[in-house]
């Protein structure tokens, strides 16, 4: 463990080790960047844990997000990852033996970790542990089990957990204090310990997209230029890690059907346009059989898959219409939130906790997700198409409902409350 030089302690603070199972700035590293922006540095002093350097550690830096960064590789992002770096695709190809050493070597990594791990949380005498997705959970859940332990609390991003593992994870959360699940969808799986189970949806940092709205209003969007794509042009959006079930293969189906039924003609004022790759940690590069299909349906230079950005904003402003194509109970995708931030209307398949964001007619269309019900979507598209007006009355309406439920001030003031109670530090 490598750590910064501690703040100052005060009487009212409540001292907390926010664990952080990824280094990439996806939907769990933006929540925490955000819960962390806004708590109060006067209540609650901000320990992180992040297995490497990456772009969440940056932004906590540049964002003064919290007093001090702990980084422990021991928190395992891929269990065949190289004891000394982190995980790329071609990884996967290594040779079997190679690959058992580095699992077998992993764990013993893993298990001295945790061991320096309690030494380190004994010693600093944190008030609360916060766990941050789905590795720092079983983490979190082993030290609670542990006696003279802070209490811990879950923070949860995912639907369940794969069946073998779920015995330990009932296990573990029956040892840990909170739950905080993201949306009414992750719930399900904690029926065992129902009563210390909160729903806290997720929420984002609104000033940065009003930022970025600002810039597009003086002609700062990025995506049409990049791509040669005129202002009268309809852009239908999406955006997220290119993973299979996130339901990238279903948007191209999609895209085709729609193109089909316009026509080459009528279709060529509309495009698709995907933001985003697949992670190194994914064995199979699903960005590139997306891109593969793409070429092989004849829809190049109407879907465009444009790769990952560290800052979707100037994207986002140029898109029309937010696409959502995922195919499992998605728990409370970012992206639906930041494209209800920036004013788009969303079409998404009603699977998980999209429908606690986005009300059918009113923000945008929900449908079918089992099977997904791909022409429903290419119709929705389709009518966003051929009346924009009110398309871009859902955008307003989507913006409002981030507003009003979905803002990271009240979120990290929740959260506060919440680490204050259980650190026993209410009153001043």
């Amino acid at each position: 463990m490598t750590r910064n030089s501690p703040f100052p302690e005060k009487s009212s603070r409540a001292h907390v080790l926010f664990i952080n199972d990824t280094s990439r700035n996806g939907g769990p590293g933006q929540t925490l960047l955000n819960i962390l922006k806004y708590l109060d540095p006067d209540r609650i002093r901000r320990s992180v844990m992040l297995p490497r350097e990456d772009l969440v550690s940056h932004r906590i830096r540049e964002w003064n997000a919290a007093e001090t960064q702990i980084i422990e590789p021991a928190i395992l992002e891929n269990l065949v990852q190289p004891l000394s770096r982190a995980m790329t695709r071609q990884d996967f190809e290594a040779p079997l033996p190679l690959l058992c050493v580095r699992a077998a070597s992993n764990i013993g990594r893993a298990f001295l970790g945790m061991v320096r791990l309690v030494a380190h949380v004994r010693k600093q005498r944190y008030d609360v542990i916060f766990c941050n997705g789905t590795t720092a959970g079983f983490i979190g859940g082993l030290l609670a089990a542990l006696p003279g332990m802070p209490p811990v609390v879950w923070h949860v991003f995912y639907p369940a957990v794969p069946r073998p593992l779920r015995p330990i994870h009932r296990w573990l959360a029956a040892r840990v204090k909170t739950i905080l699940c993201v949306s009414q969808a992750v719930s399900p799986q904690f029926s065992s310990c129902a009563g210390k189970v909160e729903i806290l949806h997720d929420a984002i940092d609104l000033e940065v997209f009003d930022r970025a709205i600002a810039a597009n209003n003086v002609g700062t969007g990025s995506l049409r230029e990049e791509l040669g794509i005129s202002d009268n042009i309809i852009l239908f959006g999406a955006h997220g890690r290119i993973v299979p079930h996130k339901g990238f293969y279903e948007l191209i189906e999609v895209a085709r059907s729609l193109f089909v039924t316009l026509g080459a003609d009528a279709a060529s004022q509309c495009r698709f346009v995907v933001i985003g790759d697949t992670p190194q940690d994914s064995p199979v590069d699903h960005l590139a059989l997306c891109r593969e299909k793409v070429r092989s349906l004849g829809l190049e230079g109407f879907m465009h898959f444009v790769g990952f950005r560290s800052d979707v904003r100037p994207c986002l402003a140029d898109i029309d219409v937010a696409v959502v194509p995922s195919i499992y109970p998605d728990p409370l995708p970012l992206s639906v939130l930041e494209s209800m931030a920036m004013k788009k209307p969303v079409i998404a398949f009603d699977m998980g906790g999209i429908g606690e964001m986005v009300r059918n007619v009113r923000e945008g269309v929900l449908l079918r997700g089992t099977p997904p019900d791909t022409d429903g979507m290419a119709r929705a598209c389709h009518d966003a198409l051929t009346n924009r007006e009110k398309w871009r009355g859902r955008g307003l309406a989507a913006r409002l409902r981030v507003e009003r439920h979905f803002d990271a001030r009240p979120h990290a003031a929740a959260i506060q409350s919440i680490l204050l109670h259980l650190a026993g530090k209410e009153i001043l």
